[in-house]
């Protein structure tokens, strides 16, 4: 197993678009679960997977001392927004005290492999303007306060080359139905197999999201250690924001019945940004990356995703 990339959240909805990609071009790949989570799905041979614990600091040294990675993913981590305002704590622990677990075990096994950590746009101030790397730092909740932290523990490595990734929303097959676009497809499935009345729920419709396809951000994580420089924060988003009430008449005119649309309060976030825009000229011009899977396709292989998803259950 030694020398393989490693992705941690290898079960996650980028960590498995990321392992699947990554497949594309090496022969095996060794993953993360978590062991508390929902078991690992199926099992491809290439793919040599553990449960480990990254709050465990003693699991994740003798994990990283079996596994000697060539590459390090870091994938794992609490991802929703609106828990956090819930349970604060969960996200600092899960994002922050994990990535310190995870880098100091890499650390002491001697290894100078490099090592990818996924962060988030929510670490920049709330702006109206499209944000390139270098706009104002100013995490608005719990989720944004913990990925920087993350970041700021990887950035103080020294002993291996650290590349910070910051993407903005990312959508497509398998992302959790805790996320719009997702919502949405989830419900449009769900009113198509006859399960719920044909009425919609939604929240705040006119919201402006800079989405790319998971997809394209996996491939993004990929190309980071291969053409961008150490400790040098990338974002990855397109550089256009889609208003979220333009996303749902997509998915609609996908739809195979009527629905209706209902507003429902508790959808509403307390501090909801109206829009969220990246600059991904860095990334384009520094690594080569720039999205190519266009919206129409994402939201289409979504909907497919939640049909095939409520489809099989019921059969």
């Amino acid at each position: 197993m030694a020398g393989l990339p490693l992705v941690t959240g290898g079960t996650g909805f980028a960590g498995s678009h990321l392992v699947e990609h990554l497949l594309e071009t090496v022969p095996a790949v060794a993953a993360w679960s978590n062991p508390h989570g929902s078991p690992i799905g199926d099992r491809d041979a290439r793919v040599q997977w553990a449960a480990v614990d990254l709050l465990d600091r003693g699991a994740v040294r003798r994990a990283i001392e079996h596994v000697r990675p060539s590459v390090v993913y870091h994938c794992a981590g609490a991802a929703g927004v609106g828990g956090s305002w819930a349970d604060p704590v969960k996200p600092l622990r899960v994002n922050a005290l994990a990535t310190h677990h995870l880098l100091d075990a890499i650390e002491r096994a001697g290894l100078a492999c490099p090592v990818v950590v996924t962060g988030s746009a929510l670490v920049y101030r709330p702006s109206l303007d499209a944000m390139d790397e270098n706009a104002p730092i100013g995490p608005a909740n719990p989720y944004g306060v913990s990925k920087l932290a993350q970041e700021m523990i990887a950035a103080a490595v020294t002993a291996f080359p650290i590349f910070l990734a910051r993407p903005f929303n990312h959508a497509g097959p398998r992302q959790s139905a805790e996320y719009v676009t997702s919502s949405f497809a989830r419900q449009i499935a769900e009113i198509e197999a006859g399960v719920n009345a044909p009425v919609l729920n939604v929240g705040n419709l006119d919201a402006q999201r800079d989405i790319t396809d998971v997809r394209d951000t996996v491939r993004a994580y990929r190309m980071l250690p291969e053409a961008g420089r150490p400790g040098r924060p990338y974002n990855i988003c397109s550089g256009r924001a889609h208003r979220i009430g333009d996303l749902l008449e997509a998915l609609l005119r996908l739809s195979r019945t009527r629905i209706k649309i209902a507003v429902d309060p508790a959808r509403l976030r307390p501090s909801d940004n109206p829009v969220v825009l990246g600059n991904p000229t860095r990334i384009r011009e520094e690594v080569g990356w720039r999205a190519e899977i266009p919206i129409e396709r994402t939201l289409e292989d979504l909907l497919d995703y939640w049909r095939l998803r409520i489809a099989v259950p019921r059969a």
